[in-house]
């Protein structure tokens, strides 16, 4: 479980993540208006709100998922390390496989479980054969995936069960060796125990990779958060209206629309 108030010197470590009057929006509709947010290594930082509040809009917005669909148009800024994301020369690719992605259904890819795991990986640089198998085993490890899958690594992926499916898809993501791993409601189509296997991964992640985790489960987000940023709707679009430790969050807001939020999740 996660410590859901960080050491006060978590807030002096400069952000690896942050936004700066963060906009997106459609056909000038807006999804989400002015958001700042700032993200310290080692931390799972959680994203909650209602429904249709522009959650997974924030989240795709910060590897640049968002220019994938033309129609959208963002404003403001996101810094990786201090650099804008957006700013001239980026390598769009080499960004997100620093900010790698889970998405809530798993994207598996219809060829073998070693291929799906090293399907980014190989697009990004040459990996020899030999550096293949390693790779694909260091990730399914750090996935706890290996040993349910080592002796059919060229079985197609499909076969898996949807838990396992989700645990290759972060493999996958691993595989790149990402700094952060930003998460969109990553259980929500999963049973309990495959759940349950992840939110055990994601405690373990975080000692070598920063989560950013989108959850309409508010018990979920109490067990593994440090940090809770809460975005609900104010004049039509998506804002963060309450953003402090875990517990500051969830056992006291201070917001009337997160305490409204909360009284019904």
């Amino acid at each position: 479980m996660a410590d859901c108030c960080p050491p006060p010197v978590a807030a002096d470590i400069a952000p690896i993540l942050e936004t700066r009057g963060l906009g997106v929006s459609v056909e000038k509709r807006p999804l989400i208006r002015n958001v700042n947010l700032a993200v310290r290594p080692g931390q799972v930082f959680g994203i909650i709100g209602p429904s249709g509040a522009g959650k997974s809009t924030l989240l795709r917005a910060l590897n640049r998922l968002t220019d994938l669909i033309p129609s959208l148009r963002v404003r403001g800024e996101v810094r990786f390390h201090g650099q804008s994301i957006h700013g001239p020369g980026v390598d769009v690719n080499a960004l997100r496989a620093k900010v790698g992605m889970l998405f809530q259904q798993p994207v598996i890819f219809p060829t073998s479980i070693a291929e799906n795991v090293l399907f980014g990986a190989k697009r990004l640089r040459r990996i020899s054969r030999d550096e293949r198998a390693a790779l694909v085993e260091s990730a399914l490890v750090e996935a706890a995936l290996w040993h349910e899958v080592k002796d059919r690594l060229r079985s197609p992926a499909a076969a898996l069960s949807v838990g396992q499916q989700q645990r290759l898809s972060l493999a996958r993501t691993l595989a790149v060796q990402p700094e952060i791993i930003l998460m969109d409601e990553p259980t929500s189509a999963l049973d309990p125990k495959s759940t349950q296997a992840i939110e055990e991964l994601v405690v373990r992640l975080k000692y070598r990779h920063t989560i950013v985790i989108v959850t309409h489960n508010v018990a979920q987000a109490r067990r593994l958060t440090d940090w809770i940023a809460c975005v609900c709707v104010r004049d039509g679009a998506g804002e963060i209206v309450e953003s402090a430790c875990c517990a500051a969050v969830l056992d006291n807001p201070q917001c009337r629309e997160v305490i409204e939020y909360l009284s019904h999740a």
